[in-house]
């Protein structure tokens, strides 16, 4: 059986060889140097090492201005160019003339109508469920394409029982934000995990958002251990991804990458690929509305 599993990072681009600015430089992560003998930069975009590859990414899209979530997530699962169609970038939600784009041309409704099977593995909280059940609507790209698709979203109880990953990887901020009194666990715990699940289906998806709210300032208490717990989250999956496993790690748009600026960037995005379909992958991935397309082709 044929598995991918794309881990989505938001916000991260290729920045300036400058650790003032971009973490990093500074922090000299593990998942880059460990996996790439480097970091990458805007004068070093590209590194590969024993069939894994990290290029740039369009984020830009041929649209003035800063790319934004809306319409960059919206490219990369619905396979369209969404900045030009509405005219603009647009987020973080997507513009409500997307909306009837992502319900039917997302990625899992692509998967589902072959027959396979399909994943969102990030778990989400009761507060979460009340807001959807009250009928408001303001969501995020991925959990529209989810309840448009009408595949599970996972519960607290999911979580427990493996079945789904927590979105900040160790399941910290379900006891000291949702006031939850839950396990906490490693990131090389969380990693195994995400792993497990991509094994039972033939499209996953985990969705991890704090890089993006690190970039715009608004974690600054908890920007060392989230980063740390991404790190090694990251590091066991890319350091231990199967060979029968296609890995993609991609971002909507720069950010993080230059936390000199509050604001996104027009950097190209972070790209990595992994596994049996790592070349192809780097091979057709040149912008953000090339994503889906490239991945399904995996199917052919």
């Amino acid at each position: 059986m044929q598995r991918t599993l794309l881990i989505f990072v938001d916000g991260v681009g290729i920045g300036e060889n400058d650790p003032t600015i971009n973490p990093f430089i500074k922090k000299q992560f593990n998942f880059l140097n460990k996996n790439f003998g480097a970091i990458p930069h805007l004068n070093k975009k590209e590194l590969s090492s024993d069939g894994k590859y990290l290029f740039p990414v369009d984020a830009n899209l041929g649209v003035e201005g800063l790319p934004q979530s809306g319409t960059g997530q919206t490219s990369i699962f619905c396979g369209v160019n969404a900045p030009k169609i509405v005219g603009k970038h647009f987020g973080p939600f997507p513009y409500s003339t997307l909306k009837p784009i992502i319900e039917k041309e997302n990625i899992f409704n692509s998967f589902l109508e072959k027959g396979m099977k399909v994943s969102f593995a990030n778990a989400f909280p009761k507060i979460f469920f009340d807001y959807v059940n009250s009928g408001r609507k303001r969501l995020n790209v991925t959990t529209l394409m989810a309840l448009g698709s009408n595949i599970k979203l996972y519960d607290v109880d999911d979580m427990l029982e493996g079945r789904g990953v927590s979105s900040d990887i160790t399941q910290l901020r379900w006891n000291t934000k949702l006031k939850y009194d839950i396990p906490i666990i490693t990131p090389e715990e969380a990693a195994q995990r995400l792993m497990n699940i991509t094994k039972e289906n033939n499209f996953t998806l985990f969705e991890y958002f704090f890089t993006d709210h690190l970039g715009h300032g608004r974690n600054k208490e908890d920007f060392d251990i989230l980063l740390d717990d991404l790190d090694r989250f990251l590091f066991k999956i890319i350091s231990e991804i199967s060979d029968d496993i296609t890995l993609l790690i991609c971002s909507d748009h720069g950010n993080l990458e230059n936390i000199g600026v509050k604001g996104h960037t027009t950097n190209p995005s972070l790209t990595i690929t992994a596994g049996i379909g790592a070349l192809e992958l780097k091979e057709k991935i040149k912008d953000l509305s090339q994503i889906k397309s490239a991945i399904l082709d995996l199917y052919l």
